[in-house]
């Protein structure tokens, strides 16, 4: 026994029960009386209406105790180490001073330009 959803309300539509309707560009709807099929033609958001699966999921109306409390897991930071250099050491350079990582630096890029320009000589 197949089960039908009806497209405006959600609600579960079993065998020789509800209404067919099929537009123009061939797609089917399914409906579980007029009432929602005369709301759908009418351009009515099943969002807005009360009665419907949808709003009352949106809404949050109906939901047991048990079922709404749901557990969620709090991500866990590792702090690992960069492929080539170890945690400590990366460590050791985040807690250096901003003078003192500013001074390292100048001095590997005035070695770099020192050992291109040897390379050039």
């Amino acid at each position: 026994m197949k089960l039908e959803i009806c497209s405006f309300s959600g609600f579960k539509i079993y065998p020789a029960k509800g209404k067919t309707y099929v537009r123009i560009d061939s797609r089917t709807f399914r409906f579980i009386n007029g009432k929602a099929e005369s709301y759908f033609l009418q351009r009515l958001n099943p969002r807005k209406i009360r009665w419907t699966t949808i709003y009352r999921r949106l809404n949050k109306k109906g939901i047991t105790e048990e079922v709404a409390k749901k557990r969620s897991r709090k991500n866990v930071k590792h702090e690992r180490a960069i492929a080539g250099t170890s945690w400590e050491a990366i460590r050791a350079k985040r807690n250096q001073k901003p003078d003192a990582r500013a001074a390292a630096r100048q001095a590997a890029i005035a070695k770099s330009k020192a050992a291109k320009a040897a390379k050039k000589a």
